[in-house]
């Protein structure tokens, strides 16, 4: 079967007011050759296309090679030397530079552990895989430094996002102040339930002026009682602006409901894996 190729339709770009050297794109379910569960959904039925990028996700290896591939051509990417630094994530708040990364792939050493990447270097990609987790896209205006992190709730709760914008900035060498931020798709408001232990992790970590804003991402489920339907993007709002950072824009897609654009772990479990990617343009 011949499958089309990765199109502008299969893709999600930030819209942000940055410096056009900052390139920046994720990835949905669509346009590789990955076959079910981990293939693209059309009229309620898994098929063959899933672009799953995800190694460890159960797929045929060759068919995860294949949709990396693709993505590479479509960016623009060229070449291993140019091959995005792909992390082996462990629900973190650990921030690498993607370029050391790099190293350790083209040595063939075993996957670098961490949440998160940056780097102020024209053609290494920062990236981070997600299917309900958040990621964040962090740039300064001007294009001088970029990063990824991987947000799922333990991540954010640890201080992933501080850690990466922080890193951004030193890089860039501004204040976190002026850096903007993406919110990538991630499990919605509506769907992410969890127990009181996920709400007192965030309230036990609120200061005093964040206490409000935090306690008005978790809504008490009305099925369930002692859960809670969390709002990562509101959360994440929470943590960027405890360092200053208010040019925030994305958070509007959810993984699990949106089934014909995403995967989604929490909604099927054997599924595929999405990518978020960062650079800069030589």
């Amino acid at each position: 079967m011949t499958l089309p190729d990765l199109t502008q339709a299969d893709i999600l770009q930030p819209e942000w007011h940055v410096a056009s050297r900052v390139r920046a794109l994720v990835t949905t379910r669509n346009g590789g050759v990955s076959a079910p569960p981990f293939g693209r959904w059309r009229d309620g039925v898994d098929s063959p296309g899933g672009l799953n990028l995800g190694l460890r996700a159960g797929d045929d290896p060759a068919a995860v090679l294949e949709n990396r591939t693709r993505l590479k051509q479509f960016a623009g990417i060229r070449g291993t030397a140019q091959d995005p630094a792909w992390l082996q994530q462990i629900h973190g708040a650990d921030v690498v530079n993607a370029d050391d990364v790099l190293a350790r792939q083209r040595e063939g050493d075993a996957p670098t552990l961490a949440d998160a990447s940056v780097s102020n270097v024209p053609g290494t990609v920062c990236v981070v895989m997600i299917a309900d987790c958040m990621p964040v896209l962090l740039c300064d205006p001007d294009g001088r430094a970029v990063g990824a992190a991987h947000a799922g709730w333990r991540g954010l709760a640890a201080g992933v996002i501080e850690n990466t914008a922080q890193r951004v900035a030193q890089l860039a060498a501004v204040e976190t102040t002026v850096l903007h931020a993406w919110l990538g798709p991630s499990i919605g408001p509506t769907a992410f339930e969890v127990g009181a232990d996920v709400r007192d992790a965030f309230m036990n970590e609120a200061t005093p002026d964040e206490r409000d804003a935090t306690a008005q991402a978790f809504v008490a489920h009305p099925d369930a009682q002692g859960k809670y339907l969390a709002d990562l993007p509101a959360l994440a709002r929470v943590r960027l602006r405890r360092i200053g950072v208010t040019q925030i824009a994305g958070g509007e897609h959810c993984t699990f409901t949106e089934r014909e654009r995403f995967f989604s772990y929490r909604r099927d479990r054997d599924t595929g894996r999405m990518a978020a990617l960062i650079w800069l343009a030589d």
